[in-house]
């Protein structure tokens, strides 16, 4: 139950701070492109590397820290840091084809399902209305 508490609460810091510090950066940057988001992807990703990396290898870190850290703050911060580490695996077991399938599929399907989404609500606002 403490791991649960630990991922929990670090996932909801991980989301306030990716939410202030992405529209931060936005805002500075402005909207030609998604600077905020990009930082966020980027520095998740270097965050959850060297915590996975140092925590399993050093010993140094319980348990429940580790999942504090990892799956909570860098779940809630960013996916895209676990997406980054589960391909630098494959790639590191010289799984050349899974990896890039994993990054090609993730990528390709990913869009295709952000695409349906925005169908599925433009459908449902259009549906609200005519109602």
């Amino acid at each position: 139950m403490r791991n649960l508490w630990a991922v929990a609460i670090g996932a909801a810091t991980g989301g306030v701070a990716r939410y202030f510090l992405g529209g931060m950066i936005q805002q500075r940057a402005g909207a030609d492109f998604p600077f905020g988001t990009f930082v966020i992807n980027v520095t998740g990703s270097l965050l959850l590397g060297f915590l996975l990396r140092y925590s399993l290898q050093s010993g140094a870190v319980s348990e429940e820290l580790r999942l504090f850290l990892t799956t909570g703050f860098c779940g809630g911060y960013t996916t895209f840091s676990t997406f980054s580490y589960d391909t630098l695996m494959l790639v590191q077991d010289r799984e050349y084809g899974r990896a890039g399938l994993y990054v090609a599929g993730s990528v390709l399907l990913s869009l295709i399902a952000v695409a349906i989404g925005f169908a599925a609500a433009n459908y449902v606002v259009t549906m609200r209305a005519e109602g």
